[in-house]
């Protein structure tokens, strides 16, 4: 464990988030790698899995990102076969993206994979220590979220990452 740099003394929390975010962002990505995804493909594949086809803004508010980074994705997986656009039938002017039978073919796999993370991240954790750091990260979450800065960074209620259960 790496002692926070002395100018993020005053946020050993924030800090210690900064760095399991990132380690477990490039831990996702090389498992991932394995099936020819990129982290945020495998989230936007699993909106798809659950609902069906959405709109892009619809699936860039659930991954919490700009239009232009979920444009990208989109295109990604396009280009790979594992999804395609669709004309929008509420809307002429806009497009649903939906999962080809090449991206369902995946869920297996990225569900195996997430099972993986889950894994290698909770390690030797029972059940109590795990619902605890539950708790702990939806009440993170949610403090970060009542702030005026954290609103323009969060999902509304019911889409956000951490899930219920």
């Amino acid at each position: 464990m790496t002692t926070a740099p002395g100018a993020a003394a005053s946020g050993p929390i924030s800090h210690a988030i900064f760095r399991l975010a990132r380690i477990h962002q490039l831990l996702a990505g090389r498992l991932l790698r394995g099936v020819g995804l990129h982290p945020s493909q495998e989230l936007l594949l699993m909106r798809l899995w659950e609902s069906g086809p959405q709109r892009q803004a619809d699936l860039a508010a659930e991954l919490g990102t700009d239009s232009a980074s979920t444009t990208r994705i989109v295109q990604r997986l396009e280009a790979a076969g594992y999804v395609r656009r669709l004309p929008d039938p509420a809307d002429r002017r806009a497009s649903l993206v939906a999962s080809t039978p090449a991206g369902d073919e995946l869920r297996t796999c990225v569900e195996r994979i997430w099972a993986r993370l889950e894994q290698l991240t909770v390690g030797d954790m029972d059940a109590e220590q795990r619902e605890t750091a539950l708790s702990s990260l939806r009440t993170l979450e949610e403090n970060v979220l009542a702030t005026e800065e954290g609103s323009r960074c969060g999902m509304p209620a019911g889409k956000r990452g951490v899930t219920r259960g």
